[in-house]
């Protein structure tokens, strides 16, 4: 199979046919500091209303521009045609970078991984991964989860305030994609530092790409950190998965390290992709949305309420909460041959990038979108974890953290709110909340 990160192409310069739609004042989808206060949601409402496929010039990485799709109904006609907009050609993130500020490691990795295929190669990896994905073996995952809730409550019963991210929040789909992979216990603490780590990627390639890093002695020395840590989490994925393919077990890390494609088992520069593919996404949407939910059932105390009153509700908030926070941003496709969206020509060789957070609050599908309402009838029509042949195959696995933590955590501690104490990171890919301080009513311990 080859390599995606040998092949991909970063787009063409455009925009190739007339603008249908304005350009708009003010919209920046580069600058990753808009992104430290959430998402730019007054931006959407204006990309969807005045221009929902607006071209976009590349004004933070020197690369080509892109187009900006933001309406539910277009991002949906995108994700649903992988022949015409492929993942592919220029891998899902909006601009690979000058070579120069790449990270070689990480950047090969991120190319050459399942979520960038298409086609019977994308479809093939998908089928090896679909036992550790299917109601029944996600049974038993329900289970172990109920209990590592309870667990981690536990823990933080008598304190009355923390953060909830350090506390609960990194911790729970830690602990899941940990279960489904087959890692030793003992193994497990070093994923939180590993993700730490990854979560600050993003941050230093975009102050270097705006405002350049100063070499300090202190900047140094986190580089050298950061590139220690890279390397162990690598090198330990290629060990347990070449472990695996000589003694394979009942779990997800024997079905990646054995798939095959083509014929042949996956190259190890794949195995990284894999590796680092189901280490990030297995883990940082989960724990972002666990998150956001608070802060949503905070700024929401009616709907607080109503779940507490109805916990039936449940199962159908979760799909609300992932709606409202939508954890990813955005996903980029590369179009194969001219296409139209919605009245723009678009360009072979383009770049078309979907705006899920945008899609979700369109209020051609969501009334009162900016609401978060528990009883949502279509909230399960949210397209957080895509659409199409790219839909997130752990969505199920996200769906049971969620109810199930919410279950308890209302039961509980009816009264835990945000207490306005927030961190997000500076991150135009992924909704990533640092810190989220909550207070509640702690639990006595039995004397």
């Amino acid at each position: 199979m080859q390599l995606i990160s040998e092949t991909a192409v970063d787009g063409r310069p455009g925009p190739g046919f007339p603008l249908a739609w304005p350009v708009l004042d003010g919209v920046d989808m580069t600058d990753i500091r808009k992104f430290g206060d959430g998402q730019p949601w007054g931006d959407f409402a204006r990309l969807r209303a005045e221009a929902p496929v607006m071209w976009h010039s590349e004004t933070r990485h020197g690369g080509p521009g892109f187009w900006v799709v933001t309406r539910h109904a277009d991002v949906m006609a995108v994700n649903g045609d992988p022949e015409t907009f492929s993942s592919q050609r220029g891998g899902i993130l909006m601009a690979q970078g000058r070579p120069e500020q790449r990270h070689a490691l990480l950047y090969r990795a991120s190319m050459d991984a399942m979520i960038n295929l298409d086609g019977g190669n994308h479809l093939q990896l998908r089928r090896e991964h679909m036992p550790y994905f299917t109601p029944s073996y996600l049974r038993g995952v329900t289970e172990k989860v109920r209990g590592e809730v309870t667990r981690l409550l536990n823990e933080m019963a008598d304190k009355g305030e923390c953060d909830l991210v350090e506390n609960f929040s990194a911790v729970l789909p830690l602990f899941t994609l940990c279960e489904i992979l087959g890692v030793p216990p003992e193994d497990r603490p070093k994923f939180l530092k590993w993700m730490h780590y990854l979560e600050l990627a993003q941050n230093m390639a975009g102050e270097q790409a705006t405002a350049g890093l100063t070499p300090t002695l202190e900047l140094m020395q986190f580089i050298a950190d950061f590139n220690s840590n890279v390397e162990e989490m690598f090198d330990y994925g290629r060990h347990m998965l070449h472990k695996r393919r000589l003694d394979p077990k009942a779990d997800l890390l024997s079905a990646i390290a054995r798939a095959k494609v083509e014929g042949e088992e996956l190259s190890d520069e794949f195995l990284d992709g894999s590796w680092l593919l189901i280490v990030f996404a297995g883990n940082d949407t989960t724990r972002n949305t666990l998150s956001g939910s608070m802060k949503l059932l905070t700024e929401f105390p009616e709907q607080r309420a109503k779940l507490i009153a109805n916990p039936a509700l449940l199962p159908g908030a979760v799909n609300e909460f992932i709606r409202m926070v939508s954890p990813v941003i955005y996903m980029r496709r590369t179009a194969t041959r001219d296409a139209v969206i919605n009245g723009q020509t678009i360009a072979e060789g383009e770049k078309v990038i979907m705006y899920y957070g945008a899609a979700n609050r369109d209020a051609e599908v969501f009334a009162n979108p900016d609401q978060l309402i528990v009883d949502r009838p279509n909230a399960d029509k949210h397209i957080a974890f895509g659409y199409g042949p790219h839909t997130c195959i752990g969505k199920r696995v996200a769906q049971i953290q969620l109810e199930e933590a919410y279950r308890q955590i209302l039961a509980r501690f009816p009264d835990m709110r945000w207490n306005g104490d927030i961190d997000i990171a500076p991150n135009n890919f992924v909704h990533a909340i640092r810190k989220l301080g909550v207070s509640f009513s702690p639990e006595r311990k039995a004397a």
